[in-house]
């Protein structure tokens, strides 16, 4: 048992050296959001490339995902709620533009692909990793490998080209973001204090709730919805966390994330790599027209706009939010919106087609 638990130990410690060391090497570089990119990066190369023993406990990752969701949660101020209800009819239309657009990427990689359509539309719908998973999950006939493989791919796509895509000259959004972020800045700690030793077991809370209540992306909900109130109901001053921190919880999430591909398990190689290579560009050139649509209709920064289009995490997309100076509380509340609205709406129908399909194919032979 000791050698067991020493193993578990030398494991964490090896991948936690590894996650340093690539976001350190990311930050000397200048690379776009270092501390979220490096880990990432270096995490999937040592266990893919190296095929070192890596591993990175998703409570780690759910904490760093909490930290996140307390800086969003102080940028829902009543000004921003406001705003937000105001664009919750574009907020609609374009998640159901994105939707169709995954919808017809499946239906034609169905057609041009050994792959079964149901398997693919439910991998390219950008709805959450878990949620789309364990739909995936409950329903017998999906391949889960599949929808795995190709909804981890377009995550790691996102979250590695969208920093790129921010900070090039076609962005201007980007002018007020900074890629020289110390990470050690002990003198902004203590204006934590004593404030955040109330608010810190309060978030810690609210995710625990927001996770028994099955809420998507949990440990971000709770501590948004918490903060939000604490800043609604009360004058009580809500410090913002320094940069220091927020480059901890970048590596919390960005080492998680990097172990998360794994090619190994593919029985078609290289038809499904290029698959999900392909719908994860198609999905990000769409991304990015349906941004400059949102950017000219609400005069919104390039930037801001392509974060609330971009089929990512919710926690990636405000992490690159706040690198980059964007309107966090938009961006926070489109991103928010889809995922709600999947969670409660498309997976709901998704199953019901996905049964009456299953049905069919049972009842008509020649579509087996």
């Amino acid at each position: 048992m000791r050698k067991l638990g020493s193993h578990v130990v030398f494991r964490f410690f090896l991948s936690l050296g590894v996650s340093v060391l690539g976001g350190l090497l990311f930050t000397v570089i200048h690379t776009p959001i270092p501390w979220l990119l490096g880990p990432m990066v270096f995490m999937l190369l040592g266990s893919q490339v190296a095929k070192w023993p890596l591993m990175w406990p998703a409570s780690i990752r759910d904490y760093g995902i909490l930290i996140v969701g307390y800086s969003i949660g102080l940028t829902l101020t009543k000004e921003a709620l406001h705003g937000i209800l105001l664009q919750l009819p574009m907020m609609l239309l374009m998640t159901l533009l994105l939707i169709g657009l995954c919808v017809i990427t499946a239906y034609i990689a169905s057609k041009i692909t050994d792959f079964d359509f149901p398997s693919l539309l439910v991998g390219s719908i950008p709805g959450g990793l878990s949620q789309m998973v364990s739909l995936a999950e409950e329903m017998k006939s999906i391949n889960l490998t599949l929808v795995t493989f190709l909804q981890v791919t377009r995550l790691i796509m996102i979250v590695f080209c969208v920093p790129f895509l921010l900070f090039s000259p076609w962005f201007e959004g980007t002018a007020g973001g900074s890629l020289d972020h110390p990470f050690i800045d002990v003198a902004t700690w203590g204006t934590l204090f004593p404030e955040i030793l109330l608010y810190a077991p309060l978030c810690v809370a609210g995710a625990w709730v927001a996770r028994k209540l099955r809420f998507p992306t949990a440990f971000m909900l709770g501590p948004m919805i918490v903060m939000c109130v604490v800043q609604l109901s009360t004058t009580m001053h809500t410090p913002s966390l320094p940069t220091s921190l927020l480059n901890v919880s970048q590596l919390m999430i960005g080492s998680h994330v990097g172990l998360m591909l794994k090619p190994e398990q593919l029985q078609r190689k290289t038809q499904t790599v290029t698959l999900a290579v392909m719908s994860s560009v198609l999905l990000i050139v769409g991304a990015l027209g349906l941004s400059y649509l949102l950017m000219n209709v609400f005069s919104l920064s390039a930037a801001t706009s392509l974060l609330s289009m971009a089929p990512g995490g919710m926690d990636q997309m405000s992490i690159m939010a706040h690198e980059v100076n964007a309107d966090l509380s938009v961006v926070s509340g489109y991103q928010l919106f889809r995922i709600l609205f999947i969670f409660f709406i498309v997976s709901s129908v998704l199953k019901m087609i996905l049964v009456h399909m299953l049905k069919e194919k049972k009842a008509d032979p020649s579509l087996q």
